[in-house]
């Protein structure tokens, strides 16, 4: 398995927890502490900082230090990489669909024509 792959495995897997898409979601209006992003949630603030390690493992986020501060930061690279993934089947199943589009107006084109040759 490529690094790509891998990583792409590590995204959609965080990604898979509906509050790990709420703190995406909120980082990516603005960078914030585990404590912030911990308030509307009921749960610990343990909790909330293991869900920020499981997206900070996957690339999604980084964490840094400023002051006394340790503020939470969306890696918005990663998305690109998802972008990408997403975009290349995208393209493949619109082909599929131009294809299919074409077969079926091809088939009501010869319908059609062969309700004419019989009127």
């Amino acid at each position: 398995m490529d690094d790509d792959t891998d990583r792409l495995n590590r995204v959609f897997a965080a990604l898979a927890d509906p509050t790990r898409r709420d703190l995406v979601a909120r980082l990516a209006a603005a960078d914030a502490s585990v404590g912030e992003l911990a308030e509307p949630y009921d749960m610990s603030l343990q909790a909330v900082s293991k869900h920020v390690k499981v997206l900070e493992d996957a690339g999604l986020v980084t964490r840094t230090k400023v002051a006394q501060r340790r503020p939470v930061h969306l890696d918005a690279e990663v998305f690109d990489l998802m972008t990408k993934w997403i975009e290349r089947y995208r393209r493949t199943a619109e082909e599929r669909y131009r294809r299919l589009d074409a077969v079926l107006s091809h088939l009501t084109a010869d319908q059609d024509q062969t309700q004419e040759d019989a009127s």
